[in-house]
């Protein structure tokens, strides 16, 4: 029940922030990563992230079970969101206020409380794996995420054609 309110919430916020959507020329510094546990258990992709763009990306991983919630690692779950969407996880609220000069939505599936983060960023650009929902990004690679190094290299192909880095 809690997620039919939360998916209406997600909709209307979606709307909301995409007609008000403004997309910033500035270059890009800071990168914020928003992942999902299967694809973090197998592909290390703030490692990638810093070794192509040269940076110490954040990143927070969605993870659909926190029976298991690996140590030293940032993760949210269906409980870090109220039933209106808003954000109570403290950890969780203060990475997606942070004003990331890019973010990166790497997950391939669709999944609500991914979504609803990105949606929830602050980031000034916003990059993801297409086919998951256009309306959240600015561009959109469409890739598999186990090439994380051809999405990287793709994504980093086309900032440079945008002049962000």
């Amino acid at each position: 029940m809690k997620k039919s309110f939360v998916n209406r919430r997600f909709q209307k916020l979606l709307l909301e922030k995409e007609s008000n959507r403004i997309v910033d020329s500035g270059k890009i510094k800071t990168i914020g990563i928003i992942s999902s546990d299967e694809i973090s258990r197998w592909i290390d992709i703030k490692k990638e992230v810093d070794s192509i763009y040269n940076t110490d990306a954040k990143i927070f991983s969605f993870l659909s079970s926190t029976k298991n919630k690996p140590e030293n690692t940032l993760y949210f779950s269906e409980k870090s969101f109220g039933w209106k969407g808003q954000v109570k996880e403290a950890s969780l609220k203060t990475f997606l206020e942070e004003p990331f000069d890019l973010l990166i939505g790497y997950f391939n599936k669709k999944n609500l409380y991914t979504e609803l983060a990105v949606l929830h960023s602050n980031a000034k650009f916003k990059a993801g794996i297409s086919k998951v929902n256009q309306q959240l990004y600015d561009i959109e690679i469409n890739e598999y995420p186990k090439n994380t190094v051809r999405f990287l290299t793709e994504l980093k192909r086309y900032l440079e054609i945008l002049n962000k880095i």
